[in-house]
Order: C-alpha cells, then structure tokens, then sequence
C-alpha cells in the first residue's frame, strides 16, 4: 500500500484526482493540503510515500515546498502548466501530470512509482546480501533527489557519524550506511580505505603524492584530495605495486 497525501490549492482538483486515485486499491490517500505550508507540516506528521504536489500555489510553489524538506517522498506534479516540466524532472519527480488528469496517464505515473520501487529494493538487496562489485547499483536519496549509481562511478565514501557521504559525479549526497558497513561489503581490489575517515575509488586515483609522516596523499579525478596513513599506505603501496 502506497499511502498519499494530494497537495493542491484548488479543492475540486484534490476531490477529482481522489475520485481518479479510487480505482488504484494500492495507493491509499491519507491527507491532503491546500499550500505548500501545511504540505510541509502534514508530510513530517505523517510521512506519505508519495505526494501528488501542484507547481503554482499562493505564497510558496511546490518547487519552493520541496527545497525545504529534510526528506521527500516520490513526487508526481499535477498542475495546469506545461513549462515546468524540465524542471520538475531535474527534481527526480516521477511524473509530471497535465490538468485536468487523464485516467490513462495516471495509471502510467503509478506504474512509474512502482518500477522505482522495485529498483530501490533491488539495490537495498544488493547492499544487504554480500559482496558489492563495481557494476551493482545503489539508491542514494538527498532530500528531494535520488539516484541509482553504479559503484564503478563513486570517487570516494567520507564518514559523517553514522553515515556516510558519496562522491559521484558533481553530487556528494548522504546515505545511512557508517564506513565499517561500507567497507566490509566493498570490493578490496577496487575501494580502499585509505584512514578512518576515506575509502577511495583506486580506479579513480589521478595522482600520487608523498605525504608527512611516511603517508601518502591522493588526488581523485574530481579534485578531492585524500590522506593515506601511514599504516595504510604500506597496504596501499603492496596493492599498486610501487
């Protein structure tokens, strides 16, 4: 069951997309709000799965609401405007809804929600069952976006307490997994942990430095520069031959 709340400033466009949301007995609508203000409060009360989330609403729109949640559900905009939808996709919203709904593009935007189901289980699957090797995906979610990224794109994990923070292309994102969890399931012949705070993308590695203290100091392809201890440089120095 995939529980909802419907946000949007026009009631008459709440009550027919209910009407419509009735002959899909897996989505159940649990609230609804009128702005993006008690959107915001009743998403935090009640943590939905999903939000059907209007664009232009009196005071802040549904892109202004998104930017201020700690943690977004899968979004799917309705709204009677056609030029947000570039924008709503670089949100990772999974559809973008035309008033007044389509019955047929609604079913389309539910199928979508659960493709995007199934492909997070997969990767939690994958992150939980053993070894992860370069080509497994996993889903990283950082408030409103989310991505599945393969492993052999990941530069370097950092630790922030319990979590860990992943370097990906132009995106550093945070993932509950600490470090240790991390390394125990990584590929040794691909990840390093280089300290207590870095496992790095060997593959990644650009240039090698002599560093104080008999350590070592990497630069990766995206420009971060990561202290190897001295411990763990003889390690690192066996590993890649020097």
């Amino acid at each position: 069951m995939h529980r909802a709340i419907i946000i949007d400033d026009e009631r008459l466009a709440r009550n027919e997309l209910k009407k419509l949301l009735l002959e899909f007995p897996d989505v159940e609508v649990i609230d609804e709000a009128a702005n993006a203000a008690e959107g915001i409060e009743k998403i935090d009360a009640l943590s939905p799965d999903l939000i059907f989330l209007d664009i232009q609403m009196p005071g802040k729109t549904g892109f202004d609401m998104l930017t201020e949640l700690d943690k977004a559900p899968h979004v799917i905009f309705t709204t009677a405007y056609d030029e947000y939808a570039l924008k709503a996709f670089e949100v990772n919203a999974l559809d973008y809804l035309m008033k007044p709904i389509e019955p047929k593009r609604l079913a389309e935007a539910i199928q979508k929600l659960q493709q995007a189901e199934e492909k997070e289980l997969a990767a939690n699957q994958a992150f939980n069952r053993g070894m992860l090797t370069e080509n497994d995906q996993v889903f990283v979610k950082d408030g409103e976006r989310c991505w599945f990224v393969k492993l052999s794109e990941v530069r370097l994990f950092e630790s922030v307490g319990n979590y860990a923070k992943v370097f990906f292309a132009g995106n550093k994102p945070l993932i509950l997994k600490s470090l240790n969890a991390l390394e125990e399931r990584l590929d040794e012949k691909i990840f390093f942990r280089a300290n207590r705070k870095h496992i790095v993308n060997m593959r990644m590695i650009e240039k090698i430095e002599p560093y104080f203290n008999g350590g070592l100091l990497l630069e990766l392809r995206g420009g971060e520069k990561v202290e190897v201890s001295r411990r763990q440089a003889v390690k690192f120095k066996e590993m890649m031959s020097l």
